[in-house]
């Protein structure tokens, strides 16, 4: 296994007391349990390098024709420009696999300018290198990108000293989205495996990964519901989020067979109880984890949708002859009952019923109910940690466990950038600082659906604020539902002695539904609201009704 920059662990300190940052540890196991560290790759940076530069997000792949390891890494700043963001992606060659290694010359993709940018330091951001296999040839495909910019698949030669790249790059997801693509082939297919969101925010970290599917490693990728990574209305299907265990923020994760052929997947996830390194509050620490996946309908997910494991599992056939007693179990559904009528309202009539009241009311002119649809234009105002001024239609939400759904429009532009933050959707609302929300909102090039917490108070340096994202929205009418349930026992105490769970879920037509990761929170007598807030211009927000059913 070979890792990122990051301390190994709480005691990973020099003489001195300061933290050790690697040059790409290594670590090794003959159970895939249990794990050495072998020490760093490298002791240096390659002469194309700034001095300060990390190295990080490593792939390793080897070519059975040159019978050589080669390792692919980011380099974050190189000597190309005197500008500190011109990362680049290395290579390094060695006998074994784990070293000595020998630096190529040159990188293998060098920096590239973001050229919608006018800032002569703006940068793509040329990191997290994948290559398609395990073991290769000597050609095959690199993938590599991140944010800025988006994901690129490009076709690699492996040579006897490096790599070298040939023809275009292709992009295969849209900027603002993903990074850490990790691609394989099963069934014929090829999958994409790709985070989103932050992830390195301590306990509200909500990192997920998510896939598309390709008959073509160069795509195009679309998820189950035929959307393209590649459209404003970003696809891809939850392959791990948050599932209201101590685990937060899954992610950036790698995929492989064990000897027995089934399906596991290392990723780093954040301990909500100790988040960050001892005695470093705001240094999140991403400890690796490992659990099975499954392939449902032709599609992959994380212990059959259970995702991240708290406990002991049935460990990988880690040699041939070897047998996993991993068996998997489904995630249950969960199933509407009856629609409570007296918590929902079809927004039908002429004007509001005496159900909802306001939070901070807004000018009379700005909202009202036509045509069957409330209409709430959205607010230059917020609804983020300090800045609480947008105003929230409110009303009652039930006891016990329930489902509340709505159906939502916004009229942001369809394509382009930025109409950052406008967004409308619901909120379950319990004080200004105490909050889940589910929205469809405008992100750089994208229009996602964002799922988010805040929280208050928290220890100083520990976040308020954390999101996620769900499944894509629609260029027309979304739906969004949130799932309301109790926590008790062992779950509450998992969760941090948080008292309810909300799982996300999120429907382009109203019938197929994407389920998306899970918050927990302790909110006090919270209200079901509804918010069309942040981001500049003059849009507006529709909404259908509210819907709130009882829970089997």
């Amino acid at each position: 296994m070979y890792c990122t920059t990051d301390p190994l662990n709480d005691k990973d300190r020099d003489a001195q007391g300061k933290w050790v940052f690697h040059k790409i540890p290594q670590l090794r196991s003959l159970d895939l349990v249990n794990w050495e560290y072998v020490g760093d790759a490298f002791q240096s940076v390659p002469g194309y390098a700034a001095s300060s530069a990390g190295l990080w997000a490593p792939d390793v792949v080897y070519s059975a024709a040159h019978d050589k390891y080669y390792l692919f890494f980011v380099v974050t700043d190189t000597t190309a420009t005197t500008c500190a963001s011109d990362s680049a992606i290395g290579v390094a060659t060695s006998d074994k696999p784990t070293g000595p290694w020998k630096f190529s010359d040159a990188p293998v993709i060098g920096p590239r300018k973001d050229t919608s940018n006018p800032d002569p330091c703006a940068f793509q951001w040329t990191y997290d290198p994948d290559v398609l296999g395990d073991s290769v040839g000597t050609d095959s495909v690199l993938y590599y990108g991140s944010y800025s910019g988006g994901i690129f698949a490009r076709t690699v030669t492996l040579t006897a000293d490096g790599a070298t790249v040939g023809g275009d790059e292709k992009r295969i997801t849209i900027g603002d989205r993903y990074e850490g693509a990790n691609v394989v082939s099963h069934d014929g297919a090829y999958y994409l495996f790709a985070s989103a969101t932050n992830c390195c925010n301590g306990a509200l970290t909500g990192y997920s990964v998510f896939a598309g599917r390709s008959t073509s490693p160069f795509g195009p990728f679309v998820d189950r519901e035929g959307q393209s990574l590649l459209d404003t209305r970003a696809g891809g299907t939850p392959v791990i989020s948050m599932n209201g265990n101590r685990w937060m923020g899954p992610g950036h994760n790698t995929v492989f067979q064990d000897a027995a052929g089934q399906w596991w997947t290392v990723y780093h996830a954040v301990d909500q109880s100790h988040p960050f390194f001892e005695s470093a509050t705001g240094f999140t620490k991403r400890p690796a984890l490992l659990d099975p996946l499954d392939w449902v309908d032709g599609w992959p997910t994380v212990r059959g949708g259970l995702w991240a494991s708290d406990g002991k599992m049935p460990s990988p056939a880690a040699r041939d002859g070897f047998k996993s007693r991993y068996r998997t179990k489904r995630v249950p559904p969960h199933t509407l009952g009856k629609r409570t009528a007296a918590a929902s309202d079809e927004l039908d009539g002429s004007t509001l019923s005496a159900s909802w009241s306001w939070v901070r009311p807004p000018d009379a002119s700005t909202y009202g109910i036509a045509d069957g649809t409330f209409r709430f234009e959205v607010q230059k105002a917020d609804l983020h940690i300090d800045t609480n001024n947008a105003s929230l239609l409110t009303r009652p939400a039930p006891k016990g466990d329930y489902v509340v759904e709505t159906r939502v429009r916004i009229d942001v532009p369809a394509e382009g950038c930025c109409f950052n933050s406008a967004q409308a959707g619901l909120v379950l609302y319990g004080d200004d600082d105490n909050y889940i929300k589910l929205t469809v909102t405008s992100m750089g090039e994208t229009r996602q659906t964002e799922f988010a917490k805040e929280r208050a108070p928290v220890p100083t340096g520990h976040a308020r604020y954390g999101n996620t994202v769900a499944g894509p929205s629609s260029r027309d009418w979304t739906y969004l539902r949130i799932a309301v349930e109790r926590l008790t026992g062992e779950a509450r105490r998992a969760a941090g002695g948080d008292t309810v769970a909300y799982t996300a879920y999120t429907s382009q037509n109203g019938t197929d539904w994407v389920r998306g990761g899970t918050w927990t929170h302790a909110l006090t007598n919270p209200r079901i609201g509804l918010a069309a807030m942040g981001g500049g211009g003059k849009f507006t927000a529709g909404f259908d009704y509210v819907r709130v059913y009882s829970m089997w």
